[in-house]
């Protein structure tokens, strides 16, 4: 897999590319976010690192406009924050996963090739008049179609796959996050805030209802 890493303490950088590389991935790194926005649009990668205290920016705000340049691979946050806040924003800012630092740098491979595996594991889906493109993480109802987020695929395939029915909190999570991430409710809610705002932008009536005290259904 090829790999974005987008750090500025250049020891931090040189261990995650040296040992990114030792564990068979293809790295590739930038000390700034504008760095790594040129970078990602010469050579788009397949899983992103960025941490988000960048001298220049905010990891988070460089995620979201990598976004907007149509990338949409799996993003994973470093951060010094631990606060449920600043996790949360991360994910509101497009990312899927986040390790603090200091970490261990296997649980990191471990996150990652988490990460990857679901990225390549794409199925079409139908629900209703909604059908998801696994090649380009997008959602399609008639000509129009929305892009989403790796994190909000999988949330949207989950539901997709039973239609009409209530899929559990837990399940949402499991399907949408690698194992052993600490996902909180609040955090699940924004993305299903999310994918209904994308939704209601498509020319379709199926939407995201909320089960109370089970989860979420899609019809």
């Amino acid at each position: 897999m090829n790999v974005l890493i987008v750090e500025d303490d250049a020891d931090l950088r040189r261990i995650l590319v040296s040992g990114l590389e030792e564990e068979g991935f293809d790295v590739s790194a930038a000390r700034t976010g504008r760095d790594a926005i040129e970078r990602a649009r010469s050579r788009p990668p397949q899983l992103l690192v960025i941490d988000i205290g960048l001298p220049d920016s905010d990891g988070r705000d460089v995620c979201q406009a990598l976004r907007a340049e149509g990338i949409r691979a799996p993003v994973l946050f470093l951060t010094a924050l631990g606060a449920v806040v600043d996790r949360l924003s991360g994910f509101n800012a497009g990312g899927d996963d986040y390790v603090t630092k200091p970490f261990e740098f296997a649980e990191l491979v471990a996150r990652l090739r988490a990460l990857a595996r679901r990225s390549e594991e794409p199925s079409a889906t139908e629900a209703g008049d909604l059908k998801l493109d696994p090649m380009s993480h997008g959602v399609l109802a008639g000509n129009e179609r929305k892009a989403l987020t790796p994190t909000e695929f999988r949330l949207l395939g989950a539901l997709a796959e039973h239609p009409g029915e209530a899929v559990r909190r837990r399940r949402l999570i499991s399907a949408a996050w690698p194992d052993g991430a600490v996902v909180h409710d609040n955090t699940l809610d924004v993305y299903i805030a999310r994918l209904r705002r994308k939704l209601k932008e498509l020319p379709t009536d199926t939407t995201i209802h909320t089960a109370h005290r089970v989860g979420y259904r899609l019809e």
